[in-house]
């Protein structure tokens, strides 16, 4: 059963059906991929319960975060056997006057962090960056937004993205849709996805699902990964390992 189902209607199924939504279009023959913000400030700095974790880090996901460790670490593991690029985003970090921050609405937004020696926009260590990864530094919620990250895709040819990261209702939301307007083919990979709130979590898969992307499973990714070749990008960016 899919994640959404249990908040769905009976009106929402059946305008769904009827109105076509949901077709599985899948992903081109260039794909990348793409992590967005996770990051130890959206899953804290060791696994606790959400309502523990956010005492230290207010816009962490808890525990929901670091389940979708291993599955994104998987996902990296195919991709980089087959020398795809792999992109990464975080947050900047914020000038002491506050500049750039922006008006993101939340009460807590100016907090640090009470836990020493940890930065908050570092990429968790279990699935850090390699050498030849990109990491984007980003101050709003798209991936796109304000970064050169179109750029390098159009320089790599890439046609598709495969998208995991946090918040799905929020930076993975802006990231696929705005992939979606640059006319790349999008696939969300479920268990690497990941959110503090359950219903905006599974409502905005299934939105995206209907409209904007593929929401796929690890399984079903990584046996499209598996038929790739290894040399699609040779020439254009160093490969993995290196």
């Amino acid at each position: 059963m899919r994640v959404w189902e249990r908040f769905l209607t009976d009106r929402d199924r059946a305008v769904f059906s009827a109105s076509g939504y949901g077709t599985f279009l899948g992903l081109g023959e260039r794909p990348a991929v793409l992590v967005i913000d996770v990051n130890y400030a959206f899953v804290g700095h060791e696994r606790q319960p959400i309502l523990e974790s956010i005492k230290h880090w207010h816009t962490s996901c808890g525990e929901e975060g670091w389940d979708a460790l291993g599955p994104i670490a998987e996902l990296l593991a195919g991709a980089r056997a087959r020398n795809l690029p792999v992109f990464y985003t975080t947050g900047s970090d914020p000038r002491p006057d506050g500049l750039g921050r922006g008006l993101w609405r939340n009460s807590r937004g100016r907090e640090r962090s009470s836990v020493p020696d940890v930065a908050g926009n570092d990429i968790v260590a279990q699935i850090a960056p390699q050498e030849r990864d990109v990491l984007i530094r980003k101050t709003k919620p798209s991936a796109f937004f304000g970064t050169p990250l179109m750029s390098y895709l159009t320089e790599l040819g890439v046609d598709s993205l495969i998208v995991v990261g946090t918040t799905t209702s929020g930076c993975v939301r802006a990231s696929v849709i705005d992939a979606f307007s640059h006319n790349l083919r999008v696939a969300i990979v479920e268990e690497g996805t990941f959110d503090r709130g359950e219903a905006s979590h599974a409502i905005n898969l299934f939105d995206m699902n209907a409209k904007y992307a593929d929401v796929t499973t690890l399984a079903d990714t990584l046996a499209y990964l598996e038929k790739l070749p290894d040399d699609l990008f040779a020439g254009k960016i160093a490969p993995a390992g290196t």
